[in-house]
């Protein structure tokens, strides 16, 4: 009778024993009835609101390495003009012309190669502004972009409209460049470099412009 009491009780304790371990691995690996997988758990590190491991995206460095093809006539690293994004573009350059001194609106126009900026200032430089205007815009597109300013708030509709032609359209074309005419009687600012005029063209793009 002694020995079965023994063996009851060494029963109860492996019991309880068994019990307390799974309680335990479910507090480790189970949470809400799911199973916890290691990388979600790292997920979590980098979640914003995780805590002081957050990763800093912020203060990523930015790195691209390209190599050119050994294959001839490749040009398959140079594909820009298609790669980019008109719509950001503008967004940007409009967006960065309104931190500017005394720039109030602006209304940007991006194309295969150029950019319309329109704006309303309460500047006593105009010169100034425009050159400020347009230097900005051509820190944000590609360096063969040709950019394009003015001051009369007036000719922001005519920016705008430009945006809703099919830009494959040799009307279109002909809409650009006519509007690009009274652009050009506003400051452009001063001419870039002793090769190129204000607008970023050098003697040999002037016959490609139209």
């Amino acid at each position: 009778m002694k020995k079965a009491a023994i063996t009851l009780g060494i029963c109860a304790i492996t019991a309880l024993t068994g019990c307390s371990k799974d309680m335990g691995n479910r507090d480790v690996y189970e949470e809400s009835g799911n199973t916890v997988n290691v990388n979600n758990e790292r997920h979590e590190l980098y979640r914003e609101g995780a805590g002081k491991s957050i990763r800093n995206v912020s203060n990523d460095y930015g790195f691209v390495r390209h190599q050119k093809s050994p294959v001839m006539n490749d040009n398959s690293a140079n594909d820009q003009r298609s790669a980019i994004d008109r719509e950001q573009l503008a967004h940007l350059i409009s967006k960065y012309s309104v931190n500017l001194p005394n720039v109030n609106d602006a209304a940007t126009l991006v194309t295969d190669k150029e950019v319309l900026v329109a704006y309303a200032a309460d500047t006593k430089d105009r010169k100034l502004t425009a050159d400020q205007v347009k230097r900005t815009a051509m820190s944000v597109v590609p360096r063969y972009y040709h950019v394009y300013v003015t001051d009369n708030k007036s000719l922001m509709q005519d920016v705008e409209n430009l945006a809703s032609l099919n830009s494959t359209n040799r009307q279109a074309r002909e809409q650009v460049n006519y509007v690009i005419n009274k652009m050009k009687k506003s400051p452009q600012g001063s001419k870039l470099n002793s090769g190129e005029d204000a607008n970023g063209l050098a003697p040999e793009d002037q016959n490609r412009t139209q």
